[in-house]
């Protein structure tokens, strides 16, 4: 990959802090949003799936950092999903798919992105329930293997299914969200990596920039910020790629 020979690279370069910015305020690593934009600007598909993981490491972990030391993370709640989205998010890394079929699956999952993005899917509750194991085993494990395949975290479908199923409220949801996409992303890129996968050398340049957008939104995001404009820019978007994907 040479970035430099991408047309109009410069708006992406542009784009992608506020990309990361956006995701890291809502305790997400930002795949589906990286994944949207390289497909605007026609990336190879076996360029964006361990570049968008590389760069959720990042996001993600610095979103986690936030809203983790403003006391938001639940350690039972993360591992009942964590415990099978591991092992089997490595798996989904080692899997490679055709590169139409590749594209329709994400433009499905940037569905989900777009509907999480509108906040869709519940209102928050005070109400809290406790996650059954055979729930968090079963849906950690379910996300996990779509996450390396896709080469998304997983947050954007998690995220919602706390809620929808009251087991966390908002900022519980974030903080949990933000750790299960580190350990995917890396489970996921990790196997790839062992499948004879890659990592241009150029995307730590993309690292470089998404982590500074990534940074200013999980502080914000921890600290109570009012991202719900920048939700709906991101969602459309999110919706541009989509149509992009399911149509090329």
């Amino acid at each position: 990959m040479n970035l430099f020979e991408i047309e109009n690279i410069w708006f992406f370069l542009m784009l992608l802090p506020i990309v990361a910015f956006m995701y890291a305020a809502v305790g997400h690593g930002g795949a589906s949003g990286y994944l949207a934009l390289m497909a605007l600007f026609s990336f190879a598909p076996e360029v964006m799936k361990p570049t968008a993981l590389l760069l959720n490491l990042f996001v993600a972990g610095i979103s986690f950092f936030h809203y983790a030391k403003s006391g938001y993370f639940n350690k039972k709640l993360f591992f009942s999903f964590a415990i099978t989205s591991i092992p089997l998010a490595f798996l989904g890394g080692m899997i490679e798919i055709d590169a139409s079929l590749y594209k329709k699956i994400l433009a499905v999952l940037l569905v989900f992105a777009i509907l999480r993005m509108l906040n869709v899917f519940g209102k928050e509750t005070n109400e809290i329930k406790e996650v059954k194991m055979w729930q968090g085993v079963s849906i950690g494990g379910s996300i996990g293997f779509f996450s390396g395949l896709i080469g998304i975290g997983g947050g954007i479908i998690l995220s919602p299914v706390i809620i929808l199923m009251k087991w966390g409220n908002m900022k519980e949801a974030a903080a949990v969200s933000a750790l299960f996409i580190w350990v995917n992303s890396a489970a996921g890129l990790g196997g790839q990596l062992s499948s004879g996968v890659k990592i241009d050398s150029q995307s730590i340049i993309l690292v470089g920039i998404a982590v500074v957008g990534g940074f200013l939104g999980g502080y914000l995001g921890s600290k109570k910020f009012d991202n719900k404009v920048l939700r709906y820019m991101l969602a459309f978007v999110l919706f541009t790629a989509c149509i992009k994907l399911f149509f090329t």
